[in-house]
């Protein structure tokens, strides 16, 4: 597979502009690339959602196209330079890849080396199946089965319980210790300020904080930034 996903934990930092904590390695993985095509699917107001990315791109020179909900977005993909999957809700964003037909055509053209840069939701969608998101399901997609362009689940924006705090109902880790009661897929918890560039057989941990593995039968795992990751391909 020749796959080349840079997979943001969240697209906007706490105090910072938009895209702001990682806009160097989001340049580097579209050196050469004019136009790239942006899948507004995870929020409602899909034109409003493609005017804020338009403008965040044009400071680096690159133009956005936005996806339609529509027939045409299979066609569209094909045809793209290189994609970015916003976020949001991602029960929303898979289930208008799956009416679309567009999934299928995102999976096979970032599997053969399109770049993709995924954020929240589009880095949910990477992952075999979107069963690690935070989301709740708004909506009902007719499978919980995702791009696969990795073989381990991932759960962006992952949260540590605060110490002293009096909130009575699950921590993030228990929900995942609850998934891997009932799944064997590991999966990797990205804190914010965080992401995983992925090029071929090779995957990294980049940005300023560690994240957390968790896997069925074990204690989770802590990995600095600059961690290879690539076992877990």
């Amino acid at each position: 597979m020749s796959r080349r996903l840079l997979l943001l934990s969240n697209s906007t930092p706490h105090g910072g502009g938009y895209l702001d904590h990682a806009w160097d390695a989001v340049a580097r993985h579209f050196v050469g690339v004019r136009e790239i095509v942006f899948v507004p699917f995870a929020l409602r107001d899909h034109a409003g959602y493609v005017e804020k990315v338009r403008t965040r791109f044009a400071q680096g020179g690159i133009g956005v196209r936005g996806l339609p909900l529509d027939a045409d977005a299979p066609s569209v993909l094909r045809d793209a330079e290189g994609v970015f999957v916003g976020g949001g809700n991602t029960f929303r964003l898979l289930d208008g890849l799956q009416r679309t037909s567009a999934l299928v055509a995102l999976r096979d053209r970032a599997a053969a080396g399109m770049p993709y840069l995924g954020a929240s939701a589009g880095t949910n969608i990477v992952a075999p199946t979107i069963r690690t998101t935070n989301d709740m399901p708004i909506v009902e997609p007719t499978s919980f089965d995702a791009l696969a362009l990795v073989p381990f689940q991932i759960n962006p924006h992952y949260q540590d319980s605060a110490p002293g705090s009096t909130h009575m109902g699950e921590t993030r880790e228990q929900r995942l210790r609850e998934y891997l009661e009932e799944n064997e897929r590991p999966v990797l918890g990205l804190r914010e300020g965080t992401w995983l560039s992925v090029e071929g057989h090779t995957c990294r941990l980049e940005g300023s904080r560690p994240a957390r593995l968790f896997r069925r039968g074990e204690e989770p795992q802590e990995f600095e930034p600059g961690t290879d990751l690539s076992f877990l391909l």
